[in-house]
């Protein structure tokens, strides 16, 4: 499946804007860190814009969410470890994460919501300007971005990159497609 089919699958599986611009954002994240890794940044960018393609179905049920999707997932055909990766990134299932991609797309999904957060308290409403010592002090706030969970995030060190790394990582994506996500 190439970008373009698989935003098509997208489209026609979600039907919130905020969840759509969300999966992009995390699809950007997932091809920054596969870059950093020099891994297949295509794949990267496919698990992280599908890993949420069942949401719409299993909002109601959060222990549907993922296995609906990466079911869905493998019946279009993709790859295993792109399957696998979306199964995992929901913690309700307990399975383990095994590869990069895994620990990656895991630890991207509650990130973008944390720098959206953080771009949206600033007057100017723009990603351009968050900066990593703005998220960290917003990521040390508990009240703030409360769905983004910390431990999750927190998980980067799987990937074996600081948390100030994996922010600037992350925001380093999401301010390259804020124009998308206009912000």
């Amino acid at each position: 499946m190439n970008r373009t089919e698989a935003l098509l699958l997208l489209k026609n599986n979600l039907t919130n804007k905020n969840l759509f611009n969300h999966s992009l954002a995390v699809e950007a994240v997932m091809i920054r860190l596969a870059r950093h890794f020099g891994q297949d940044e295509a794949k990267w960018g496919l698990a992280g814009l599908l890993h949420d393609i069942d949401y719409d179905q299993t909002k109601d049920d959060p222990f549907r969410h993922s296995l609906e999707g990466s079911a869905m997932l493998a019946e279009h055909g993709l790859p295993a470890d792109i399957v696998y990766a979306v199964k995992v990134h929901n913690s309700r299932h307990g399975l383990p994460r095994l590869t990069l991609m895994d620990k990656a797309l895991y630890a991207t999904d509650p990130l973008t919501g944390l720098i959206v957060a953080a771009a949206l308290i600033r007057p100017e409403k723009k990603l351009f300007v968050v900066d990593v010592p703005f998220l960290m002090k917003r990521f040390n706030e508990k009240a703030f971005a409360r769905g983004a969970n910390r431990e999750t995030i927190r998980a980067c060190s799987e990937l074996e990159l600081s948390l100030e790394e994996f922010l600037g990582l992350g925001l380093e994506a999401m301010q390259g497609i804020a124009a998308d996500l206009k912000l």
